[in-house]
């Protein structure tokens, strides 16, 4: 089988929409129309149901989507291993959101190093939505991930239950809200209890991107949620200070990896990972 016939179904069933798929694969929709085609004519059962708001699976394409990502993992892995570099006995890909590069990857990427010689490093930071999917497909073998979706064929840990604490450049400041707060979204877990606990604050600056709120927070002053590592150096500097009393909100990190990997790579790669996350060495 064409693997590119696989990686379409799955941007379609990811996008739900053979025009979204197309946009995303970069391809006319023509293109994607005749590859969906020729996997059916290849497996003699209709994939997908046309509708006017998309493409919805069929029984069948229900069946092969348990089935295709692997076709995909197994090229790419294929791909990694004819790539090995010499002196190495193989290669890693691993990954993160932006918001989690630094401090976890970045620490987990040299302990690999001093750790994992013998082991070529792809590093590749994503938004949650294309990593995840990279991940699914086997361009990526471990995400570092908040809240991923749970799907087939993807074997999901709990790293560190960090926390959101609110900190402020005003060791004074007692109070939330005001045009000093800065407001970031951490996602609907956290946007549900900050609701909870705020329902009468309405921030008139928000950031979708923990890393550059903390960088205007720095930069510009106010107070506002950040993670609890990243702040910790400014606030050992008297850049930042925790407001007191104020409620901290839990903040799960994940490594999302393919069932299917293989763990005489990835294990070792994932205990050094446990090990820096909850705060030890190996």
């Amino acid at each position: 089988m064409d693997i590119e016939l696989a990686r379409t179904f799955i941007e379609i069933v990811s996008t739900g929409s053979f025009i979204r798929a197309s946009e995303r694969l970069n391809v006319a929709q023509t293109t994607v129309s005749a590859r969906i085609r020729s996997l059916e004519q290849q497996l003699g059962r209709a994939l997908f149901i046309r509708h006017k708001g998309g493409a919805s699976l069929t029984p069948a394409g229900e069946q092969f989507l348990r089935h295709a990502p692997m076709f995909v993992q197994l090229w790419q892995r294929t791909l990694h291993q004819v790539a090995v570099p010499p002196g190495r006995r193989a290669v890693l890909t691993v990954g993160s959101e932006v918001s989690l590069w630094q401090p976890l990857l970045l620490d987990w990427v040299r302990w690999m190093r001093r750790s994992l010689p013998d082991i070529a490093l792809r590093v590749h930071v994503d938004v949650p939505q294309d990593l995840i999917n990279q991940v699914a497909s086997g361009m990526v073998d471990v995400a570092i991930m908040y809240a991923p979706q749970h799907r087939p064929g993807l074997k999901i840990d709990l790293l560190t239950e960090e926390k959101l604490v609110l900190v402020t450049t005003d060791p004074e400041a007692r109070l939330l809200g005001g045009p000093e707060y800065v407001y970031t979204d951490w996602g609907p877990d956290f946007v549900l209890h900050h609701d909870m606990n705020f329902p009468d604050v309405a921030p008139d600056l928000s950031f979708d991107l923990g890393p550059l709120a903390l960088s205007y927070l720095l930069s510009a002053g106010g107070s506002g949620y950040v993670r609890m590592s990243a702040v910790q150096p400014h606030i050992a500097e008297g850049r930042l200070h925790l407001v007191p009393e104020m409620p901290q909100f839990s903040y799960p990190v994940y490594a999302v990896q393919s069932a299917s990997a293989d763990e005489t790579v990835v294990g070792p790669a994932m205990a050094g990972l446990h090990s820096i996350s909850n705060g030890s060495t190996v």
